[in-house]
């Protein structure tokens, strides 16, 4: 269908999944960004409020007419249901406006398309299906809570209920064509020596 390499590239919170993407960016590839795509659904005026206020009841959208993340967040921890019946709204937006975003990058020319997404290997098929390759940025747990702490401002125990709710480590690996490390000792210039082997392997 394209001659463009599609990368789904993804990592567990704290991992240092963005900083990747921004150099990838660097190097001329469009990064086309689900995670904030879905923030921007529930953002005022977001596409999914209606639908999330009906689901949910209007309690769950704030003062600022925005989703009430710190209240979905609970409501999520607390029944898995509501994690299900969230991601039933929100997913089709994003998939619906990922589409768009990659379609715009191949008319542009672009050689290659990352898709940042947090979720990749949670979604199963619908992800993996889409991409050429899987690039997995890794880290151990430790060091994904402390930065999700210094980061988030978020206590120890929020921080692991978040990484409960995703893939295993080992899950991820086990997806991953490449995997660029980023671990607590990782500096910058490491990893984007990372980046640069990774990406000249596909001419970026």
């Amino acid at each position: 269908m394209t001659s463009a390499l599609l990368i789904g590239l993804t990592g567990g919170i704290g991992s240092g999944k963005s900083t990747v993407a921004g150099m990838l960016a660097e190097r001329g590839a469009a990064v086309i960004d689900a995670d904030a795509i879905s923030r921007a659904t529930t953002a005022p005026g977001g596409a999914a409020l209606p639908a999330i206020a009906q689901v949910f009841g209007p309690t769950l959208i704030g003062a600022d007419g925005a989703l009430d993340r710190a209240a979905m967040r609970q409501l999520v921890f607390r029944d898995a249901s509501a994690r299900q019946r969230l991601e039933a709204i929100i997913h089709p937006l994003v998939g619906q406006e990922t589409d768009r975003q990659a379609q715009q990058a191949l008319a542009a020319g672009h050689p290659i398309l990352v898709f940042d997404v947090p979720l990749l290997v949670e979604s199963g098929a619908r992800w993996r299906g889409k991409v050429d390759r899987v690039w997995v940025v890794d880290c151990d747990p430790a060091t994904q809570i402390e930065r999700v702490m210094a980061r988030n401002q978020l206590p120890r125990e929020q921080v692991e209920q978040i990484l409960a709710a995703q893939s295993p480590r080992a899950q991820r690996l086990a997806a991953a064509d490449t995997v660029l490390f980023n671990g607590a000792d990782t500096t910058l210039d490491t990893l984007r020596q990372q980046v640069q082997r990774a990406a000249a392997t596909f001419g970026l």
